[in-house]
């Protein structure tokens, strides 16, 4: 059974950074990415990156301020995130598939359980 487990989550005040990560029990995963679930919101897809290539995809919402990026030896992904905003704030899921990149919430096949960040103003 594979495992995504992420941690760094906390809280930050706006315009601050964080870096998130996750660590990833299953090397053979096509893709690994970032989603996100705000309070009363459905969960969306904040960032993702292929194994093999290292080809990265982002949400127009993080663009240029958020940067995902792996690190195979560790098999860890992980999710830098400057410049934060209030409307950041949200509990952050690693999210993982084979044969496919996750882009989307049905083209998950493993998620991680969550790790909350709270932005502050």
């Amino acid at each position: 059974q594979a495992q995504l487990v992420e941690s760094g989550g906390g809280l930050v005040q706006a315009g601050g950074s964080l870096r998130l990560s996750c660590a990833v029990s299953e090397r053979t995963f096509d893709s690994v990415g970032w989603f996100r679930q705000a309070p009363g919101r459905e969960r969306e897809f904040v960032a993702a990156i292929e194994r093999s290539v290292g080809r990265t995809y982002y949400a127009d919402s993080v663009k240029g301020r958020f940067t995902i990026s792996r690190d195979g030896a560790k098999n860890m992904v992980y999710l830098q995130m400057t410049s934060l905003k209030l409307e950041d704030t949200a509990v952050y899921y690693c999210a993982a598939s084979w044969g496919r990149v996750v882009l989307t919430t049905p083209s998950v096949d493993y998620w991680g359980k969550g790790t909350l960040v709270t932005v502050s103003s």
